[in-house]
């Protein structure tokens, strides 16, 4: 219990330092990712107005069917080329990543590969 409780807040320390750096704009918004051991979750977030633009997760009715386990590289990369789509048919192409104070490895870099795949550029 207690090493995963400091993961956990060293985690959320990283990502506090990261989003003192990079903040979405309405020209490029932030892509941001959450990962649980069951499922990913990303969305895309306009950070002047607080708004979410676009979000896709593994739990969504679109690939619920698809994917026998959301908690997979395989469901990251999913999830990435959904959103991505979703970006696109909105008009969002460029965006900035916010790995969420994660390792760029593993399912979060299978997320931002899908999405680079699906048109959004970061």
């Amino acid at each position: 219990m207690l090493k995963a409780k400091s993961r956990l807040i060293s985690r959320k320390r990283r990502h506090r330092r990261v989003r003192v750096k990079i903040s979405g704009t309405p020209e490029r918004p932030r892509l941001n990712v959450f990962r649980s051991s069951k499922h990913i979750y990303a969305q895309v977030i306009n950070d002047y107005t607080g708004e979410t633009l676009v979000a896709a997760s593994s739990r969504d009715p679109e690939l619920r069917n698809e994917l026998p386990h959301g908690g997979n590289k395989e469901a990251a990369r999913k999830v990435g080329a959904l959103l991505a789509r979703k970006a696109v048919d909105k008009g969002i192409e460029d965006v900035v990543f916010d790995r969420g104070g994660y390792l760029y490895h593993g399912r979060v870099k299978e997320l931002a590969e899908g999405a680079r795949e699906g048109g959004l550029n970061f």
